[in-house]
Order: structure tokens, then sequence, then C-alpha cells
């Protein structure tokens, strides 16, 4: 398999790991990082698709690294600790809205929302509701995910579904849906990240195993060099948003899907890119 297919792999793993926990929507990067970079054609169309989702498991294992003694914890406590019990029912709520609604929309949503012009219209509606929440001086009721309710978690988890729609960025979904929902910053931000390990994990599962037929033993260390990439710019990205959400809002990030909407639709408009899925 050749070397430049290997480097374009681990690119691809760069732009998910970077961008999957941003408020930024990591399918938009990729479908740019996939057309700028021709990976698609070189590795097959249907099949790059699928290791766009893939790859998304990478990630997870950075955030499940992070985590990993609150992992551990609540694993371990689950048949004594009321604790442990109340957050591992607060993420399967949350988690279940999605695969409801995955199952029944993902084929019509993928066949009719992946265009231009939907994904730039939800970088810059995205972008107006992160001004919205900033604005909005609230006290936040919820200062910790151990005080979520398992209503808050539902709720978050409803919120979360509008991801489905291409643009949206399901972490700015979760993370800006909880803090509008009366979650702290550090509270949304780390439930969105605890609710995208099993929501990114059951996605790359499903689809490995609904299209398994398009692959063979030779695809192997594409995906493993994706899964790395992923895995590593993750950690980094993850360990500085914790840090940076801590003292800063979230407004650099509208600025910037106004500025990549604006990049979609141009660049669509020209031909410049073939933004399709």
């Amino acid at each position: 398999m050749p070397v430049v297919l290997w480097i374009k792999a681990a690119l691809m793993g760069i732009v998910e790991g970077l961008t999957e926990f941003l408020p930024i929507s990591s399918t938009g990067h990729l479908i740019l990082a996939n057309s700028l970079l021709g990976f698609g054609q070189d590795f097959g169309p249907e099949k790059a698709q699928v290791f766009e989702i893939a790859i998304q498991t990478g990630a997870i294992l950075a955030v499940m690294l992070v985590y990993a003694q609150r992992i551990r914890d609540t694993l371990g406590g689950l048949a004594t600790q009321p604790q442990a019990q109340r957050f591992t029912i607060n993420v399967l709520v949350g988690f279940l809205p999605a695969v409801v609604l995955g199952l029944l929309f993902g084929k019509a949503i993928k066949a009719h929302l992946f265009t231009p012009v939907v994904v730039a219209t939800t970088f810059i509606l995205g972008a107006f509701v992160i001004l919205w929440a900033e604005k909005r001086s609230v006290q936040p009721r919820v200062d910790s995910v151990d005080d979520m309710s398992w209503q808050d978690a539902l709720k978050v988890g409803l919120v979360q579904c509008f991801a489905l729609i291409p643009g949206t960025s399901r972490s700015g979904a979760t993370i800006i849906g909880g803090m509008l929902l009366g979650l702290s910053r550090k509270a949304a931000t780390e439930y969105g990240f605890f609710l995208a390990i099993p929501t990114l994990i059951g996605a790359g599962a499903y689809s490995m195993y609904k299209d398994r037929a398009l692959f063979a033993a030779a695809d192997t260390p594409i995906f493993l060099i994706g899964l790395v990439f992923s895995f590593l710019s993750a950690w980094i990205c993850v360990r500085w948003l914790l840090r940076y959400v801590s003292s800063h809002n979230f407004l650099p990030f509208a600025w910037y899907r106004i500025a990549f909407g604006v990049l979609i639709l141009v660049t669509h408009w020209q031909g410049w890119i073939v933004w399709k899925e």
C-alpha cells in the first residue's frame, strides 16, 4: 500500500482528533481534509466514509485515558456506590436518544443533509447559538457532573441529537446545550466528554460491522494509523480544552464557525472543493 496513503490517513486522524471535542464540527473539517488530500479517491469513497467514523474511536480512547481514574472508580463502585450508579445511569440516559434517532433517521440524513449549504448553515447558526449562550448571565444550577439528575442527562442527550445534522458539532451541541440547560461550563464540557464514549464507540462499531464486506486485511494499517494519530491529537486537545474552559469562554469558536461557514459556501460556489460526504 502506498506510503502517501499512510501519510494521508495520519493527517485525517490528526484533523479528527483536534476537532472532535471542540465545538466546531469534526464532520465539516473531515470533508474539507478529504477533499484537499484526495483521501477518498485513493482509499475508495465508501471506505473513506467508514474510516472517518471508525477513527473517532481513537479520539475516545484519549478521553478514556485522561479520565482513566474516574472510569476505574465508577466501574469499581457500580455494585455499592450510589454516586457511581447515578453517574452511569446519567451517561446511559444521555446516550439513548442519539441511538434511537440515529437508527431511525441516519440514512435519510446522510442522503439529504450532507450538502454544502446545510453544513455551512449549521456552522453559522451554531455560531449564533454560542454567541447567545455566552451573552446570557445566568448562574449555573449544576456545578459538577456528579450533581446532574437523570432529567438533566436526558435533556442534554436530546440536544446531542441535533449533531446528527452535519456541521452542528456533537461537542458543540452537548457543551453549549448543557450550559443553556443550567450546567456550568466545566460540567457541560466534562459530561460531553463522557457522553462521547458510548456514542462514538457505538457509531464506529456499527459502521464497521455494517460495511465489513468493503474491507480486506490490507486495509488494517490504514485504520490503525488513523486511530493512532486521532488518539494522539485528541489527547492533546482534551487536556488543552479542560484548561481552557477554566478561564475562557467559547466566543472564539463562534467567530471561527462563521468564518468556516462562509469558507464552505465560497469554495462550493466557486467549485474549488467538492463538499460532499
